[in-house]
């Protein structure tokens, strides 16, 4: 599982010269996943939670010639909030 506040500390290698995640979209998306997990531990409500499905068809733009996030550090993340959030659906938290 992973945290609310390991979600918020993550870094994701800088790409340059391959395809990359825009960075700002991930970053955007990823609010969201601090939000709903935060709801998830705490209890308290904060807004309309993401479902699990929302994160696997979740799809951000690439970037080739500018700076963007690593495709494979972004995706290894967002499984662990999939895993995450069905524990936490499991036991009613969301």
């Amino acid at each position: 599982m992973i945290s609310a506040e390991q979600v918020l500390n993550s870094q994701f290698k800088p790409t340059r010269f391959s395809a990359g995640y825009e960075q700002d979209e991930v970053d955007d998306f990823l609010d969201r996943v601090v939000a709903t997990l935060r709801q998830a531990e705490t209890g308290q409500q904060t807004g309309n939670p993401l479902r699990s499905d929302e994160v696997t068809s979740v799809r951000f733009a690439t970037t080739k010639l500018r700076e963007g996030y690593d495709q494979s550090q972004v995706d290894a993340l967002l499984d662990e909030v999939v895993a995450t959030i069905e524990h936490h659906r499991g036991r009613g938290a969301l």
